[in-house]
């Protein structure tokens, strides 16, 4: 008795095929399922019968010496072949994948046609499905159909269309238009490489029948069924794949996958515009818009749109009048979100996005049970996720820590660690919580599926996320170039807890910091240092030899700002204005008290800038941008007084000063803030007197300088100065000053004055003569 194959064309991941295909199989009772598929995972197929496996779902297989070139097989639970595994899991009858095996689509081909990319692409999106070939053969079906939309026309045949009384028709049908394709011409984009694939699938199909099944059921892409129909010559097959390239050793496992995934056109996505819907479609057996229309509403009114169960009934009336009037037999996507938009939306495509992101597409995160193989790595980050009871999930959600606690500094740790090895699970966030200590961190979560690849290529570093965080810190130390990407790498090693490697990487970082000469690249590096240093309070790091580097850098730094900010053009300037005010900053933390006094050096190279004027040429001298930056960097400390500040502007703004030199000066004074313009009306005065002198034929060159530095003060000062200028001469007291009033009442002073020491926290002044003063005990919670 001779077996007997039914082919079962599909289009991968459509709800209609899943359907047809459950059909299809119950009707068949077939003694061997074959899939299209790597064959690698055979031997964990079995993984998918059991409750801890959550579709969605991928294959993930990767080559073991190049974890990088990797692809992905996902599954949904509307996927024909997640369907085709669950019943031959459920069924207990063999369940064998028969595509072309991983380990020659992961090897390196000259020709181009196998590559780990491709590989994804390919295993994903289905070229049964065919979305990427040259003349899509939807397309063409749907054109000869009369229909102009090759989606609509294959939602329309197939996936809004329930199993018949014969379950096997869809599928004959299919086949029938696939084999006048291809006798047309019609070929795949990749053609060389489908040859070899459907060589290996009938070669799988004559073992499955050489193993005693009689019953066999083959579940692939539609496009192949023409191909698999009739079987050659066994030598014809074993001729075409002698020209495989050399396989490569792979490793096979399970990972969990997401709907927003399979939306994705490229890498490592599927096609598939809509998961969300096309789950819904699969998961209701009646008519399924009126609960996902349902589901809308409560979406939008659970952001605050005033949606009622009316507005739930006239938009299934819309939806299917709307598919009436464009002959279709049921409504589809497109009619839904027309009536979605109308009737809940009010018009707007904001409101109709947020239905289209969390139900068209969705964020469904599958699962997959602990027993799928997986790198020792692998199985340390879920052992940490369970112990710190952080559960990835694919939709994005805010965490705040706060470091004083044990687990929450863990949590701190591990984010970092997976950052260093380039798994961007979590991203530093803006809290909003306002805090300017360092115990308090926020971080924005959403895990990826490609983390898994990630994670396998980190492998190489280490078996636990902390030695594979270290040796990746080590090895990234040992070919760093910059001095910048070492101290960055150096306080990202401080928040990872990263102690075991901090020592290599600081020895590194000395050499590195010794040879350096380049006082940008010195400024650059140091702010990162220094925040470094701030966080040894809350994750008790050793400072002492990361301080002894700050310090010799901010020493470097101080003895070489002059000369390095001497001759600079206009791009220089701005890069180094920023340079002065992170290194400002640092010293100002690393000298906070002036026990060293690093804060006076660094103030005497400021004062040393601010006075290199240039005298035969912007060449000889430092920019004025520069030395007014360097004025009020020192003014604001008290290095300087408001006298002396508005002196040398009087010297700047004079017609001795080119108006360029003058403008730039300006811009760097006034950076950071205006407001000392409305407290000091000399320096106002200064500068308005210097603007209305500024020659004609020069102020449009500087206008586009003052225009810069008056658009970054704040709208508030910019308005005050504006109507002082406007009132009347400037450089006495400002227009509109209110006289001084009455002479101080000092009794009544004085009742104030023990309230005010209690909210400072200051001793009790004695009482002036006269009698103690006896604030209430409401005002104060004591008597005083």
């Amino acid at each position: 008795m001779s077996a007997e194959v039914t082919l079962l064309g599909v289009r991968h991941h459509g709800p209609g095929s899943a359907r047809a295909v459950a059909a299809a199989l119950e009707a068949l009772k077939p003694d061997a399922v074959l899939i299209e598929g790597p064959p690698e995972a055979d031997p964990i197929v079995g993984l998918a019968a059991g409750k801890d496996m959550v579709p969605p779902v991928a294959l993930l297989a990767h080559a073991v010496d190049d974890p990088a070139r990797a692809a992905f097989w996902p599954y949904a639970e509307f996927s024909p072949e997640w369907v085709a595994i669950r019943y031959g899991l459920d069924a207990e009858v063999p369940v064998r994948f028969i595509d072309l095996p991983a380990a020659y689509g992961l090897a390196p081909d000259p020709a181009g046609d196998a590559g780990a990319e491709g590989g994804a692409v390919d295993g994903a999106a289905g070229d049964g499905a065919v979305e990427d070939r040259p003349g899509d053969p939807i397309a063409l079906l749907a054109e000869a159909a009369g229909h102009d939309d090759p989606e609509r026309w294959w939602e329309d045949v197939i996936e809004h269309r329930a199993p018949g009384a014969d379950p096997l028709a869809p599928f004959a049908a299919v086949a029938e238009a696939m084999t006048a394709l291809r006798e047309a011409g019609v070929a795949g984009s990749a053609a060389r490489r489908d040859d070899l694939r459907e060589a290996y699938m009938r070669q799988q199909i004559r073992a499955a029948k050489r193993a005693g099944h009689r019953r066999i059921a083959v579940v692939c892409g539609a496009f192949h069924v023409p191909a698999l129909a009739v079987l050659p010559t066994v030598a014809h097959d074993r001729a075409l794949l002698a020209g495989l390239p050399k396989k490569v050793r792979t490793d096979i496992t399970w990972v969990p996958w997401t709907h927003r995934r399979l939306s994705q056109l490229s890498g490592y996505g599927a096609g598939i515009v809509s998961p969300g819907w096309y789950h819904h479609l699969f998961a209701e057996p009646g008519d399924p818009l009126p609960k996902w229309l349902t589901r809308a509403a409560e979406l939008l009114r659970a952001e605050d749109h005033p949606v009622s169960s009316a507005h739930v009934i006239e938009a299934v009336r819309l939806a299917r009048t709307l598919a009436v009037m464009r002959g279709r037999p049921l409504a589809g996507l497109t009619e839904t979100l027309d009536a979605v938009r109308s009737v809940m939306c009010d018009g707007s495509d904001v409101a109709l996005e947020l239905v289209r992101d969390r139900l068209v597409i969705g964020d469904a995160l599958g699962e997959v049970p602990d027993g799928a193989p997986a790198v020792p790595l692998q199985r340390d980050l879920a052992r940490l996720q369970r112990s710190l009871r952080l559960k990835p999930e694919a939709e994005p959600r805010e965490l705040d820590l706060d470091l004083r606690k044990e687990n929450d500094a863990a949590r701190s740790r591990l984010l970092h660690r997976l950052r260093l090895l380039g798994v961007d699970w979590g991203v530093p966030a803006r809290s909003a919580v306002n805090s300017t200590g360092t115990f308090r961190e926020s971080w924005r979560l959403c895990w990826q599926p490609e983390f898994a690849v990630r994670i396998a290529e980190a492998a190489q570093w280490g078996t636990t996320v902390e030695d594979a965080a270290a040796g990746k810190a080590v090895g990234t130390a040992r070919a760093a170039v910059e001095l910048a990407e070492l101290t960055a790498l150096v306080e990202t090693c401080l928040l990872a807890g990263l102690s075991g490697a901090l020592p290599a990487v600081m020895r590194v970082l000395a050499d590195c910091a010794a040879l350096d000469t380049d006082v940008a690249r010195l400024a650059g590096a140091l702010p990162a240092l220094v925040r470094a240093l701030r966080y040894g309070d809350v994750r008790g790091t050793d400072e002492g030899a990361l301080g002894e580097v700050a310090a010799g850098l901010a020493d470097r730094i101080c003895v070489g700002l002059p000369p390095a900010c001497t001759g600079l053009d206009a791009d220089g300037a701005a890069a180094m204005r920023g340079h002065l005010d992170e290194v400002h900053g640092a010293i100002g933390l690393l000298d906070a008290d002036g026990a060293n006094g690093l804060a006076d050096r660094w103030a005497g190279a400021l004062g040393s800038l601010a006075r290199r004027e240039p005298t035969g040429g912007p060449a000889d001298g430092v920019p004025g941008l520069l030395r007014g930056r360097a004025v009020r960097l020192l003014l604001d400390d008290g290095r300087l007084d408001s006298a002396e500040a508005g002196r040398r502007m009087g010297l700047v703004l004079s017609a001795a000063s080119a108006p360029a030199d003058a403008a730039g000066w300006v811009e760097g004074f006034l950076t950071g803030g205006g407001a000392l313009l409305l407290h000091d009306p000399r320096l106002l005065g200064l500068l308005d007197a210097w603007l209305t002198a500024v020659p004609a034929e020069v102020f449009t060159d500087v206008l586009p300088l003052l225009r810069r530095t008056f658009a970054g003060l704040e709208a508030g000062v910019r308005n005050t100065v504006g109507s002082r200028v406007a009132a009347g001469p400037l450089g006495g007291e400002p227009a509109g000053a209110v006289e001084p009033g009455p002479a101080l009442d000092r009794t009544r002073a004085d009742a104030a004055v023990a309230v005010v020491a209690l909210l400072l926290g200051l001793p009790a002044a004695p009482p002036r003569p006269g009698g103690p003063v006896r604030i209430p005990r409401q005002a104060t919670g004591r008597d005083t």
